[in-house]
């Protein structure tokens, strides 16, 4: 029971810590990738200790990252030229 308790107050900040780490992923990668001209495979390595569960995809026609936590929804960097990397609104 107390275990269950535990798991139910502590949901909502893995869950913020998770979508914060996606979202920070997706940005970096994405201004690595689209500003800084690197190869996805070598902006990899910028990511913090913590990311490794973090896996990240690109759509080059969309010019697009797509950061994730296992099981989780993405977060989506768009390069938009002018404004840089933008994160996408999650939909529900």
């Amino acid at each position: 029971m107390l275990l269950a308790a535990l798991g139910w107050f502590y949901r909502a900040p893995i869950l913020g810590y998770t979508g914060a780490g996606s979202t920070y992923s997706a940005h970096v990668a994405c201004s690595c990738r689209y500003i800084g001209g690197r190869s996805l495979e070598d902006c990899k390595k910028d990511r913090l200790a913590g990311m490794e569960l973090v896996s990240l995809s690109e759509d080059e026609e969309a010019k697009s990252i797509r950061a994730r936590y296992p099981l989780l929804p993405p977060a989506v960097a768009t390069y938009r030229k002018g404004y840089g990397c933008v994160m996408e609104r999650w939909e529900d």
